[in-house]
């Protein structure tokens, strides 16, 4: 006996939508990905704007644009998502490590070790391909 699935009024038989289906989990998985890689590009910039921040603080936008070779308007943003972070403070003199910042970047070299963990997972699944 054959199991056969009506989708939109058209008949499908079972292998037809299981292939479907493992199509688009693959196909979300590639998304995923993508996505992956660009949040860890953002979240080197970011990065290395905080490394800035903490080898000449207090330092400016413009100082900071130039020491990088990066557009003002990404620094901003980083110097934006470190200060909501609570990693950094804007002074009149330029961004500045908080002393709460320094226990943040602790935290988040332990992030970075889950991180490392995490992708040693997905390597050891993927090698099984």
């Amino acid at each position: 006996m054959s199991f056969n699935y009506v989708i939109s009024g058209k008949i499908y038989d079972r292998s037809w939508l299981s292939i479907s289906l493992i199509y688009y989990d693959i196909l979300m998985i590639v998304m995923v990905f993508s996505k992956l890689i660009s949040e860890a590009e953002i979240v080197l910039r970011h990065l290395e704007v905080l490394q800035a921040v903490l080898e000449k603080q207090p330092i400016g936008i413009f100082k900071l644009s130039d020491i990088l070779n990066m557009p003002k308007h990404r620094v901003r943003y980083s110097l934006r998502v470190l200060e909501q972070s609570g990693i950094i403070v804007p002074t009149q003199y330029g961004a500045m490590v908080k002393d709460e910042g320094y226990e943040k970047i602790e935290q988040l070299k332990a992030d970075l070790e889950k991180i490392k963990g995490l992708l040693a997972q997905i390597e050891e699944v993927i090698k099984k391909f």
